[in-house]
């Protein structure tokens, strides 16, 4: 697919956890799109789906504080708490009161905290392999959270493959090497490399644990789609998330891992347009 890398935001923010950066597609007075990105990713990672459903939608990006082109900074709160705050806050600034929401990986959780924790309401949400049951996280993405200050050391070079390696994994089809390149160029700075172990370092499971018996009172159409491929979640995880979920759907995506929207983007974008288009 195209990597276009020309994607930019170029509208800021000032959340309470730092400036984020955001874009808008689409002709205004439509009905809004949200889409949040998950880790250690950024809203690059929508961009096809994003520009299909400007078509007939307003589509809102966003990079989460910490992530892509946003605020990076030392002691910054990155966390999903602070992270489903920030949702909440820009919301309120898009002037957005009840949109629809398309979430994935940590972007799930965000959405899901927003929504329960911090009283957002959507008209429908769409979760992609999100992260939202007890357990997650990889060995490697725990064996990174408590040792995050020696990770942080790595010589450049290290670091760098470390995190192609990574975030290549996502994948199950492989990535375009430009949009690997695209994907690790936030990270691989001084100030990304700290960034990124800092998000891994504040990705704690309780945050998901507060809201996962809620899920029973989740009252707003929701779909649950899953990569059958994802290695970083596993496809039972959705089956199950979506059994919680009043009246959820499950749309499994074929040939795709974590990254859906990179392994499948049609067929991604035409599950998300056939939910999102449904009378709601």
């Amino acid at each position: 697919m195209a990597t276009d890398t020309d994607w930019k935001l170029p509208r800021t923010f000032n959340s309470t956890s730092g400036d984020v950066r955001w874009g808008r597609l689409g002709q205004p007075g439509r009905l809004p799109v949200v889409l949040l990105h998950g880790t250690p990713f950024s809203s690059y990672v929508w961009r096809a789906v994003a520009r299909s459903l400007a078509r007939h939608h307003q589509v809102f990006v966003w990079d989460m504080p910490g992530y892509g082109t946003s605020e990076k900074a030392v002691g910054q709160d990155v966390s999903l708490a602070a992270q489903g705050q920030v949702f909440t806050e820009l919301l309120s600034h898009w002037g957005l009161e009840e949109p629809l929401v398309v979430a994935h990986d940590f972007g799930g959780a965000v959405a899901l905290r927003a929504h329960l924790l911090h009283g957002a309401r959507y008209r429908a949400l769409a979760l992609v392999d999100p992260v939202a049951l007890a357990p997650w996280g990889s060995p490697f993405f725990r064996l990174v959270g408590e040792h995050s200050d020696v990770f942080e050391q790595l010589p450049r070079a290290l670091h760098r493959a470390l995190v192609r390696e990574y975030v290549g994994s996502a994948s199950s089809r492989g990535l375009h090497p430009t949009v690997l390149d695209r994907l690790v160029g936030p990270w691989l700075d001084g100030l990304g490399q700290a960034a990124f172990y800092r998000q891994i370092a504040q990705a704690d499971q309780r945050y998901t644990d507060e809201i996962q018996g809620r899920y029973s009172g989740i009252g707003v159409p929701t779909l649950v789609c899953w990569g059958e491929d994802d290695t970083w979640l596993p496809v039972a995880k959705g089956r199950e998330l979506a059994a919680l979920i009043p009246g959820a759907r499950f749309e499994p995506i074929a040939g795709a891992g974590h990254l859906v929207q990179e392994d499948a983007p049609a067929e991604l974008t035409a599950t998300l347009i056939a939910f999102l288009h449904q009378p709601l």
